[in-house]
């Protein structure tokens, strides 16, 4: 994990208000971990983190193993990893770096994780 930290998310809009851009080093920042509900991980042991920049934009990371997710409506870009993600229903996509992928809102899926995966992403509530 690296030691590059940002301001917390009330600054970092108050940044991006007053400067009108700020920019963030994926690769490097560190993440803060976010628990997994034991009842979505499949197989493996699978840790995510995540930063959060506000207005439904962040950085996102998993390492290693399977677990399932409901979508929101999301586009992202896979900064290093790959994974396979399966939609119950629906197709089987292939991601890794520089990627680009979109998910759909309810969209049930299931990550197959098969090296650590961060991306960074941008949600939306449906209109």
């Amino acid at each position: 994990m690296s030691d590059v930290l940002l301001p917390d998310l009330a600054d970092l809009g108050r940044m991006l208000a007053t400067a009108g851009a700020f920019s963030v080093p994926v690769h490097d920042v560190q993440l803060t971990a976010d628990e997994l509900d034991p009842g979505q991980i499949v197989a493996g042991e699978p840790a995510a983190s995540s930063l959060e920049l506000g207005g439904g934009r962040g950085i996102w990371e998993i390492t290693p193993g399977v677990v399932t997710d409901v979508e929101t409506d999301e586009i992202f870009v896979v900064l290093s990893g790959r994974a396979t993600i399966a939609v119950e229903g629906g197709t089987t996509i292939e991601v890794g770096p520089g990627d680009v992928g979109l998910l759909a809102e309810g969209a049930r899926t299931t990550w197959i994780v098969h090296e650590t995966l961060r991306k960074v992403y941008q949600t939306r509530q449906p209109a």
